[in-house]
């Protein structure tokens, strides 16, 4: 008797070095992540989420559009709204409507979040190069990039930092 159900293709399995390399990708993005999140809070009161927006914004003359921004950082709108609502708050940031043609909700820096950005960038950059940069060698470091690169413009439609991308 036939099967009413598809049969599924075999899966292609990872071999022991692609999954040990997978396996260290992981562990190392999450701890990395973590320690770079957990040294912003602890010497500047910032997420590395909150440090991210303040760099797109400044990167941007200031300002982006709410929608723009949530592309950017590939994250949900809610959660890039929640988290701006949070550093409107603490007057990082303010939102108005676009003069562009006052439907969009624009995202811009405050005096206030240019000075902490200014304040904390010297100590984050630091703190990424000694967690990865200083530990890698730089032609690997660029093929990481190159990996990420791709794998964000499979992932996501338009890839949105292909601009910042390429003026670095």
């Amino acid at each position: 008797m036939a099967s009413r159900f598809p049969t599924r293709p075999e899966p292609r399995w990872l071999d022991k070095d692609e999954q040990l390399s997978w396996r260290a990708l992981v562990l190392g993005t999450t701890l990395l992540f973590d320690k770079l999140d957990d040294d912003l809070r602890q010497n500047h009161g910032l997420s590395l989420v909150e440090y991210e927006i303040l760099m797109r914004l400044s990167e941007r003359d200031g300002q982006m559009r709410m929608a723009q921004l949530a592309q950017s950082l590939a994250h949900s709108r809610s959660r890039v709204t929640h988290t701006v609502k949070r550093m409107e708050d603490a007057k990082l940031v303010q939102r108005c409507s676009s003069t562009e043609d006052g439907r969009g909700v624009v995202c811009m820096m405050t005096d206030r979040g240019r000075l902490l950005l200014e304040n904390v960038a010297p100590s984050h950059v630091e703190s990424v190069r000694s967690h990865i940069l200083d530990l890698a060698d730089p032609d690997d470091f660029a093929a990481l990039g190159r990996v990420m690169n791709a794998v964000a413009d499979h992932l996501v439609d338009g890839h949105p930092d292909m601009e910042i991308r390429q003026t670095d």
